[in-house]
């Protein structure tokens, strides 16, 4: 009897252990097995790679924040993802603050004025209508400058310099002469009042104003030295003599100019010159003015091209009240045109090359993604869109190049435009 139950005994325990080395196994193989990703897990690694570049230098490319090898500055980060679902057209995200330190700036298509004008790139000059030249009127030596900076503003009645002559000093002695005779002698046989007005007449064209003939009437006594007032109003732009100089009659002293009114040049070639007419209205900006824009007329169109360049001069008449414009600044002249509206974007952000044009267009996600688009011609600002974008659409107007070499260093430069048909 307890030979049978032995035996029953290690029977039961060779079925445990049979049973244990089975699920041992079933384990073991199950453990050894690879659990395969899930796809979307898949897809969002090969859909996202992140890397750090230089705003400045699009070709550095690192897998580390730091500072560019080139010209140190900080490195931004940017995430490249691939859009399925547009035809694997490859898009680029930025952060706010990378696209301030790339200086990525976007605009909204719409309708802008395509009207073909030309931009001429022209010289703020004096008018020379406008300049008016302060000459000796009698002969002598400078004796003394009250206006020394050319530059320097004048009015009338203002004291500009004093001089010594004999002759105004005889021409004086004289009117004197003429009031002391009508008040002393009386001789009704001479007409004293009119040898007054004479020798009056006499000081008045040698430089001397009524209220200097006067304080002379009512002192009686000549001066040697004389200060001259400036009958004009303007600001000095040469001074041709010095202090103690001497000058002739007719002898230039000092030159000014009237700043309220200025000419613009520029130089036209010749097949252009047919276009434009005198007295036509044209726009005129200044780059050192925040591109202040005003309006200005055609005032004259050189008859004659120029010996040595062969290009014609054209000359625009600006106001300037304000004297905030000044000769030698910069001047940008829009002339011709018209008011044909297109849709149409900036022309820095079209990109073209061998294969087309493309702008970079801001998703809704904030990602950037190129666009093939087809332009007509327009002017020096604007392109009119044929085909490829849409009213309102948001497309990358400064820093197209930087997310183009990006895309390029991604995805090859055959790849830029892949995916993408008119």
């Amino acid at each position: 009897m307890k030979a049978l139950l032995k035996r029953t005994t290690m029977k039961n325990n060779q079925i445990k252990y049979l049973l244990l080395a089975f699920t041992a196994t079933i384990i073991l193989a199950a453990c050894k097995q690879k659990v395969p990703a899930k796809p979307e897990t898949m897809d969002m690694v090969k859909k996202s790679n992140a890397y750090y570049t230089c705003s400045m230098h699009p070709q550095i490319h690192e897998d580390h924040p730091g500072d560019c090898p080139i010209c140190s500055m900080k490195l931004i980060k940017v995430e490249s993802t691939s859009n399925m679902d547009n035809m694997n057209i490859p898009s680029l995200r930025l952060t706010a603050i990378q696209v301030q330190l790339a200086d990525i700036q976007t605009d909204t298509v719409r309708e802008q004025n395509i009207g073909d004008q030309k931009t001429l790139t022209g010289t703020v000059t004096t008018d020379e209508n406008k300049a008016e030249d302060i000459s000796a009127r009698i002969p002598g030596r400078i004796q003394r400058l009250f206006v020394k900076t050319i530059g320097e503003k004048i009015g009338v009645g203002q004291a500009i310099y004093s001089i010594y002559s004999e002759e105004l000093l005889e021409a004086e002695r004289e009117y004197l002469l003429a009031s002391q005779q009508q008040k002393q002698l009386n001789n009704p046989d001479v007409d004293y009042a009119q040898l007054i007005d004479a020798a009056a007449h006499k000081l008045q064209l040698w430089g001397l104003s009524q209220s200097q003939i006067k304080t002379l009437a009512s002192s009686g006594k000549v001066s040697a030295i004389v200060p001259i007032l400036s009958k004009v109003n303007g600001t000095v732009s040469d001074i041709m003599v010095r202090e103690g100089d001497y000058v002739t009659e007719g002898m230039p002293i000092m030159k000014t100019q009237g700043l309220n009114r200025l000419w613009v040049e520029a130089q036209l070639y010749a097949n252009e010159t047919g276009n434009y007419k005198e007295n036509n209205i044209v726009k005129v900006s200044f780059p050192d003015l925040d591109d202040a824009l005003i309006k200005g007329k055609v005032e004259f169109i050189n008859p004659e091209l120029s010996a040595t360049s062969k290009v014609d001069l054209i000359r625009i008449s600006i106001p300037n009240p304000q004297g905030l414009i000044r000769p030698g600044m910069q001047a940008y002249i829009a002339i011709g045109g018209g008011n044909s509206s297109s849709l149409a974007v900036p022309t820095s952000a079209v990109l073209t090359n061998g294969k087309g044009s493309i702008v970079y267009v801001k998703n809704t996600d904030g990602s950037f993604s190129p666009r093939m688009i087809k332009t007509g011609t327009g002017n020096q600002n604007y392109l009119p869109i044929l085909s490829g974008l849409n009213s309102g659409d948001v497309v990358v107007i400064n820093g197209a190049y930087l997310l183009n070499s990006e895309a390029i260093f991604k995805n090859g430069s055959g790849n830029t435009m892949a995916g993408m048909k008119m």
